[in-house]
């Protein structure tokens, strides 16, 4: 659970729920924000890290300007692999972006607005994600690009209780990094399996 400590948040950052994701991906696409929503979708789906996210090229989600449905990233944290899916939504709105752009595969896939850097900061990306946060009305300091990260997972997990699953999914080496980082949920599990007697 997030604390307070002279006046930042510090701790896990929560998950978006999903009506917040369902808010926030409504209004990108309203506002026509195509980088934004590609960006949002693929943060959701990958369940990459910002650093990991950012980075990551056109060649790695698509192949003749066809986006897959899985792709795979070596993480930079454990140079392990990671596979993900990528669902219909952010399939559409990412070859909206790739086209939009007309980017080619050995390109970033979100490149940097600043001419000496060769894709977005992960410093630029947690901007947009407190700008998406905020516009629903959440506490900026409270989330952040980890919430993105987190929000998939933790969905998975509500739904499965299957932590063995939500490691593979974010690439954790030990199955103890997946319970710390689960958190609030796995408190939730075990006080609801307290209240239940055989």
């Amino acid at each position: 659970m997030p604390s307070c400590y002279r006046g930042h948040i510090v701790g896990q950052k929560p998950p978006l729920k999903p009506r917040e994701v369902w808010s926030i991906r409504t209004r990108l696409q309203v506002s026509g924000a195509e980088r934004d929503l590609a960006l949002f979708n693929l943060a959701i789906d990958s369940k990459l890290r910002g650093c990991e996210l950012v980075a990551v090229t056109v060649g790695d989600i698509a192949l003749s300007g066809s986006v897959r449905d899985r792709a795979v990233i070596v993480q930079r944290k454990t140079g392990r692999p990671v596979q993900f899916e990528i669902t219909e939504q952010t399939r559409a709105a990412v070859g909206a972006w790739i086209a939009r752009r007309h980017l080619t595969e050995s390109e970033f896939l979100f490149p940097s607005r600043v001419r000496v850097k060769p894709h977005m900061s992960t410093r630029q990306y947690g901007r947009i994600v407190e700008k998406w946060v905020s516009s629903i009305g959440l506490e900026p300091k409270r989330h952040g690009t980890h919430s993105m990260r987190r929000t998939k997972a933790s969905l998975i997990y509500k739904k499965t209780g299957n932590i063995r699953a939500v490691q593979l999914l974010l690439g954790h080496t030990k199955l103890e990094s997946t319970v710390r980082y689960l958190g609030t949920e796995v408190d939730d599990a075990l006080a609801i399996s307290e209240q239940i007697e055989l």
